[in-house]
């Protein structure tokens, strides 16, 4: 079992800049890839990008690398999500997931964190 705790979100203004965690707890975390995903009220769960665990490989959703940044630090379980210029569309509750390879489909995480909230005021 692995356990994961997103945090970092909260309310930032138009432009902003966020820093997204997640943590994890329980089995080796450098064996799991860990993906980041976003949902919106309304709105299907979205891919935004996801790293490998031992290799540090990236893998970003379609338009996401231009203000999104994934790394992690193994010696500190940790997964981090580097989100710049932010607009108004990417409030969400952002969630970050676990699993064997890195991948855009919600489907090949075993592991899901609660989530964090990001909202966008403009």
């Amino acid at each position: 079992q692995v356990q994961l705790a997103e945090s970092g979100g909260g309310l930032v203004q138009t432009g902003g800049s966020l820093k997204l965690s997640c943590t994890a707890s329980g089995r080796t975390f450098s064996n799991y890839a860990v993906g980041w995903f976003r949902q919106a009220p309304g709105k299907e769960r979205e891919f935004i990008a996801a790293i490998a665990g031992s290799t540090g490989g990236t893998y970003y959703g379609h338009s996401m690398k231009d203000r999104f940044s994934i790394s992690r630090d193994n010696a500190k379980n940790t997964v981090y999500l580097q989100v710049n210029s932010l607009k108004a569309e990417d409030t969400a509750v952002y969630y970050c997931a676990a699993g064997g390879v890195v991948a855009g489909e919600t489907r090949l995480y075993d592991y899901w964190g609660q989530g964090t909230q990001v909202t966008v005021s403009s």
